[in-house]
């Protein structure tokens, strides 16, 4: 059964069960600050198990990709040393929100696996919790009871906490899970070994294929459990395990979902990978390296190429700093292993999106961008790669004896990028070794840093008003009478203590869209509260303060900082004016690729292939500024169906998480989905000013611009600086003529000044001749 057929029968299975079917949400988070990508089927759900939103249908089902950089067992580094751990993976996943329980997922987990694919009975074992009396959490025997109708009872496994309890964090809803493990070993093996032995045990071909968690409790901040009001299933099946299972293979890189890569890797290096099912001797040693780099590199590029097409770019800092470095680690294994000295990887995108463009079209209509930026990566990478060879070359020069610094080598990969295990080969052809604990110790070290500086501990939310009551009112007004539902108080290292406030009706626009939060206050009879932030978190508004209200419990009235308000919807309004002027002018193929709006300027980044031309970026200007002239009206659609929006030629941004409803904001022929903050008319923006253009990535343009209150202090200092020159210039008639007179009469002076220190090295040669004497027939 091939990978698209396995995943279409499990996506009507669940249909056919009354469940909605909903695409995957991007790979890369937007308004989560807890997560930078999505690690699991359930994290765009994460509201309604808490208990802040409402689901659109009680049952849902899905395939959602998944980027993990870390496992229960496992890390990034483990990753194409085994058969069955990935960084991006697929979770099939079905969910009950407050409906039904236990005795149907696993009644339909066990269906859907030996009816419907026909999986060997025999070859199946389930896990249980098995309690916690610590925390007061019994063994699980309603889960154990149901699985006996189906399975004997030495096929029902005991787990403890780490395998069988799941938890969305270190707070928040959790609850004990059950697992479905498939033995793949041979009839010999199996009769050898008890698969039941194996579960749980890293076994390669005795894995974990469904887990099917049944959410109960509440996780508080002091660590003990509370029960949820509602009961919530939360199941996740490994996609590509799962096709190991069907298609008869025993690791997932011989399945379908990477053979195609693995074909297009082989033809372009001239190397060959060795399914699995061969056994290597022992002076194979090479060709098992090989197999370990090509499973890196066609396991790295689809979390790479799905990241790009969801709009993260690769970067030094946070989900992009992820991205470059498993990018990075695939070109180092591509370098090393395989001998590629020239970017290849890229090639590899092609085929990707033949593959899995059906169902992630993102990764098909993105494929040049995608493709672009990896190359450029790669290009990168590898000038860098050759510039840390030279760099160890100074080291071992330095090094007295065989043993070089573990110290040193750790600058080597922190400050440069290069990784310790090419390091170490590299030491090895030459000679040398390196002191491993020394760089174990500055790893540990950085690790701390690194911990230390993220390290924030958040309270319990202490309820005043229960019940999802919270609204935003924010699109019509700023200032409004508000009372406190809800406040936690969270301490960071990098901020220090916080307080989070949530309103029942707030005029605060939280952070989102590439538009930062509104900042404010909040005043009641007796005192005034500075909002410092607002952000969204789990579908609630979160008001940032340093202190709380003396009495939380009074009424307050909800003041947003109008000035930056106007200012940061000149510059959001502006935004969706130059997008329409990109396109029109750049061609269609400009896409917003990121953005950032606030009360100062406007940052776009979009696709574009060359530096935009100084003509262009003036067409640009133009037309915005025709625009802004032509005091075009707001036209707001709020809670209009998508596909009324987009059929009225709104522009929906790839990467972007959209429900059914949307709002779109047209200004004349600018029509986008948007849920910020907009002037009324064009006229409010007043003008519109480029500051500057340049490239982020390979394909990825970045502009800066200003406008209204900005724009005219651009245009108060660019006279300042002219008064200036002209007074420095003794007040010419005619500044360009004075300046260009100034730069001829330089460049006149620089010659005279060559030909004089050429006279002047003639003249002391001839000193020096008649200075030499002669002392034993040789020339002094």
């Amino acid at each position: 059964m091939k990978s698209q057929d396995i995943r279409k029968a499990y996506l009507n299975f669940f249909e056919s069960k009354g469940h909605l079917i909903v695409p995957s949400a991007p790979i890369v988070l937007k308004d989560d600050p807890t997560l930078m990508f999505n690690n699991s089927g359930m994290a765009q759900f994460k509201e309604y198990f808490l208990g802040n939103g409402t689901p659109k249908s009680p049952r849902i089902a899905d395939t959602q990709k998944c980027l993990r950089v870390s496992w229960k067992h496992n890390s990034l580094e483990d990753v194409g040393f085994d058969t069955y751990h990935h960084t991006m993976f697929e979770m099939l996943g079905n969910w009950s929100f407050g409906d039904y329980f236990k005795k149907e997922a696993l009644a339909w987990a066990w269906e859907f696996l030996t009816e419907v694919l026909k999986l060997d009975k025999d070859r199946l074992y389930v896990s249980v919790f098995e309690g916690n009396p610590a925390e007061n959490v019994p063994f699980d025997q309603e889960a154990f009871d149901i699985w006996k109708q189906y399975v004997s009872e030495d096929r029902i496994i005991l787990g403890n906490k780490k395998d069988n309890f799941w938890e969305m964090g270190d707070q928040g809803p959790c609850g004990p899970c059950s697992e479905i493990h498939i033995d793949i070993r041979s009839d010999a093996e199996r009769a050898a070994v008890s698969g039941r032995s194996l579960v749980n045990a890293d076994h390669p071909q005795v894995v974990e294929i469904w887990n099917n968690v049944f959410m109960e409790f509440n996780r508080k901040a002091d660590g003990s459990l509370e029960k949820l009001p509602a009961q919530h299933v939360d199941t996740g099946m490994g996609f590509e395990r799962l096709c190991m299972a069907m298609q008869s293979v025993t690791s997932n890189y011989d399945t379908d979902v990477f053979t195609p890569l693995i074909e297009k890797v082989e033809q372009i290096t001239g190397l060959k990978y060795t399914p699995n099912n061969v056994i290597l001797s022992a002076n194979e040693e090479s060709q098992n390296k090989t197999n370990i780099a090509i499973r890196v590199i066609v396991d790295h590029v689809r979390a790479v190429a799905f990241a790009i097409a969801d709009g993260q770019l690769p970067s030094n800092t946070g989900a992009g700093y992820v991205i470059r470095r498993i990018l990075r680690r695939a070109i180092r294994y591509g370098f090393t292993f395989l001998n590629t000295k020239e970017p290849f990887i890229n090639k590899l995108i092609e085929v990707l999106a033949n593959q899995m463009g059906e169902f992630f079209p993102e990764i098909k209509s993105q494929q040049q961008l995608v493709t672009n930026v990896i190359r450029e990566e790669e290009a990168s990478f590898l000038r860098t790669l050759e510039q840390g060879l030279q760099l160890l070359d100074k080291v071992v020069a330095e090094t007295s004896g065989k043993e070089v610094s573990g110290a040193k080598v750790f600058e080597l990969y922190d400050t440069f990028g290069f990784p310790k295990d090419l390091t170490a080969l590299i030491l090895k052809e030459k000679g040398y070794t390196f002191n491993e604990a020394d760089f174990e110790v500055e790893l540990q070290k950085q690790k701390a840093r690194s911990r230390a500086a993220s390290e924030v501990s958040t309270e319990d939310w202490s309820v005043l008003i229960p019940g999802n009551v919270e609204t935003f009112v924010g699109y019509d007004q700023t200032e409004n009478e508000v009372k406190i539902t809800r406040i936690r108080k969270v301490d960071s290292k990098k901020d220090g203590i916080l307080y989070q406030i949530v309103l029942d009706n707030t005029p605060f626009y939280p952070e989102g869209g590439g538009q930062v939060g509104d900042k404010g206050t909040l005043v009641s009879a007796n005192e005034t509260i500075d909002i410092i932030d607002t952000k969204k978190e789990n579908n609630l508004i979160l008001h940032f303060a340093k202190q709380l209200p003396e009495n939380v419990s009074a009424s307050f009235v909800a003041k947003v900082n109008t000035d930056l308000r106007t200012s940061t919807s000149k510059n959001h309004s502006a935004t969706h004016l130059m997008h329409l002027a990109l396109r029109t002018i750049l061609g269609t193929h400009v896409e917003q690729k990121g953005s950032l709006v606030n009360p100062n300027y406007l940052r776009f980044d979009f696709s574009h292939f060359s530096k935009v031309s100084d003509e262009e970026l003036r067409q640009v200007e133009a037309s915005v500024n025709a625009q802004i002239e032509a005091q075009l009206q707001l036209q707001e659609y709020r809670n209009i169906p998508i596909q009324e929006a987009l059929s009225k030629g709104a522009m929906a941004l790839f990467g972007e998480k959209y429900g059914d409803s949307v709002r779109m904001i047209e200004f004349g022929e600018s029509k986008e989905l948007c849920g910020g903050i907009h002037v009324k008319n064009t006229a409010e923006i007043w003008h519109f000013k480029i500051i500057s253009e340049g490239a982020v990535a390979a394909g990825i343009r970045r502009v800066e611009a200003i406008t209204g209150d900005a724009v005219k202090d651009f245009y108060k200092n660019q006279e300042s600086t002219l008064a200036e020159s002209k007074e420095t210039l003794k007040n010419p008639q005619d500044i360009l003529k004075s300046v260009a007179s100034l730069q001829d009469d330089n460049a006149k002076l620089k010659k005279q000044i060559e030909q004089l220190v050429k006279e002047k090295i003639h003249g002391l040669k001839n000193t020096l001749v008649s200075d030499f004497q002669e002392i034993n027939g040789i020339n002094f």
